[in-house]
């Protein structure tokens, strides 16, 4: 039976036996019996790559953190994790400058600013006081390529803005565009959090989609 360690655009844990492309964790959330008992213990949700070096991990350790996948970093972001700083270090720098050059001044940081300061705005960003997910009003002709959206009609179905289209997203790739109800301008509600669509904008980071998405 599959763990459940796989993270939706959504943000939320489920088990599924579809594989990812990356890893990453939010800290130790499962109990000695591998079951999930908490959403996160730590304000940073990073990414990870699958394979690193020679380094190996037995998956959900007693005491150790919980080692979560995702379909793509699309998903990542859109459930608001970011790089790893140890495993994917270019990227993290990367991204790093990135968001403090175009969300810095919003937020009184700058390039002296520890990452700890990030993952503070990334958490109120991703999460409202109940917990829930944040979801943001957006209008399709002014959201970049590589976000993730759900349309007023179908709001339990996440979809990937790429090249003009609305891919609809599900644990095992994304499926053939199909025609929705939508409009250039069509009122969407983003989930991708506000300072990561801000980088993607700028054109300072591209995250990387799944293979089912190059059709």
């Amino acid at each position: 039976m599959p763990l459940q360690n796989r993270v939706d655009p959504f943000g939320n844990l489920v088990a599924t036996p579809a594989r990812g492309t990356l890893m990453g964790n939010r800290g130790l959330l499962h109990n000695p019996q591998q079951q999930i008992v908490r959403p996160f213990a730590l304000k940073a949700w990073i990414t990870c790559l699958l394979h690193y070096k020679n380094m190996y991990r037995k998956v959900m350790q007693p005491g150790l953190y919980t080692e979560l996948f995702f379909l793509d970093e699309a998903t990542a972001f859109a459930a608001g994790h970011r790089p790893c700083a140890f495993c994917r270090r270019a990227d993290f720098d990367r991204f790093r400058k990135a968001w403090l050059d175009v969300n810095g001044a919003d937020h009184r940081l700058d390039e002296k600013s520890k990452i700890t300061a990030i993952d503070a705005v990334l958490h109120a960003e991703r999460m409202d006081e109940r917990r829930q997910k944040r979801r943001y009003p957006a209008r399709l002709d002014q959201l970049p390529d590589g976000v993730l959206v759900t349309l007023p009609d179908t709001p339990q179905v996440a979809r990937l803005l790429s090249r003009g289209r609305l891919l609809e997203w599900t644990a095992e790739g994304y499926l053939e565009p199909v025609p929705v109800k939508a409009r250039p301008d069509q009122d969407t509600l983003l989930l991708t959090p506000p300072s990561i669509v801000k980088v993607f904008a700028a054109g300072k980071y591209t995250p990387e989609i799944h293979l089912s998405a190059q059709f």
